[in-house]
């Protein structure tokens, strides 16, 4: 066990492959773990050490998916090294062009970074944390190194997820993350139209068709100004919002409740997100995960950052980035 994590009470888990499913098959995410604290449990997957599941009192706080189900939508997966679009994944840095993979083929464009399908291992375990790590090795279009770690753990106040990545090249990158959960209403399936939402942006970045930022339009007197907590409705929101309205410890808070108040979640940023997209799901080719969850996705740059240079970081050699998000249960304050 490292001194770290003696210190930290974590241990090195033990690596043996579990039991396989009946019939001999592998689940679509890999190996599962589970997380508890009180009355919250939390199930993470080896394929892309995603958030697949988190509850409270059994009922569901973000919209996950089962350990026989393929994830979609990009459900409760890590955004490494960029968030959102890369239009046409074209991209130059230091002189340099780069092509990725399009791996939205219906927008012409690269998507979410590379690590998100990727197998991460897990470091350190105990009963209420876990962390996972990985190494992005050069591929198609990212010809650098970058050593990648998620920390996951759980206590009184809820979730917290910390993301640090550390550039092993000899040469400068450009740089991004982000998260992609939905928050629920607590019943499984249950659209979110009738539910209380609030997202502390003061700034919208309008898209074209392909899902890219054309410019900033303030939220005053639009659809997309939930400054204040009232119904979703029928609103239909895929849409970055930046200038983000922060609490006194730095957080900013996007809020979901159930219609009636009488409980709901909330999601919140450390100041390295200064961006957060909000995403309804009217557009998921799965029709029945449609408007079945909120998407809040925390973004370090803005959608399209390896062109536009919003919100893009260089990372130079041996620099480290982290950044904290987390979600807390429980009625509103």
């Amino acid at each position: 066990m490292s001194t770290a994590a003696a210190r930290s009470g974590l241990k090195k888990p033990d690596l043996q492959t579990p039991p396989e499913p009946s019939g001999g098959h592998r689940l679509p995410s890999g190996r599962q773990y589970e997380i508890r604290h009180g009355r919250q449990s939390v199930h993470l997957t080896e394929a892309g050490g995603a958030l697949r599941e988190y509850r409270m009192d059994g009922l569901p706080l973000v919209d996950g998916y089962g350990p026989e189900e393929m994830c979609t939508g990009a459900r409760g997966q890590s955004l490494i090294p960029w968030p959102n679009r890369v239009k046409g994944g074209r991209y130059a840095s230091e002189g340099n062009t780069f092509q990725l993979d399009l791996s939205e083929p219906d927008k012409g464009g690269a998507i979410h970074g590379l690590t998100r399908w990727r197998n991460w291992e897990v470091e350190e375990q105990a009963e209420d944390s876990i962390s996972f790590t990985y190494t992005l090795h050069a591929c198609q279009g990212w010809p650098w190194v970058l050593d990648c770690r998620l920390d996951y753990t759980l206590d009184d106040d809820g979730l917290a997820v910390r993301t640090t990545v550390t550039n092993r090249s000899p040469g400068p990158c450009p740089f991004g993350t982000g998260a992609h959960p939905y928050l629920s209403l607590g019943h499984p399936g249950q659209v979110i139209d009738a539910g209380l939402v609030q997202v502390p942006g003061r700034t919208y970045l309008p898209v074209d068709g392909l899902g890219i930022p054309t410019g900033h339009e303030r939220v005053d007197g639009t659809e997309y100004d939930l400054r204040e907590l009232q119904q979703l409705g029928s609103r239909r929101i895929d849409v970055a919002y930046t200038d983000l309205i922060r609490d006194a410890d730095g957080r900013a808070r996007v809020r979901l409740l159930r219609p009636d108040r009488s409980g709901g979640v909330e999601l919140w940023v450390d100041q390295s997100y200064p961006y957060l997209e909000i995403f309804t799901g009217d557009t998921l080719p799965q029709t029945d995960r449609r408007r079945t969850g909120l998407g809040v996705e925390p973004m370090t740059c803005a959608p399209d950052a390896f062109n536009s240079g919003e919100g893009l970081m260089t990372l130079h050699p041996g620099q480290s980035h982290t950044g904290q998000w987390g979600i807390t249960p429980g009625s509103p304050r």
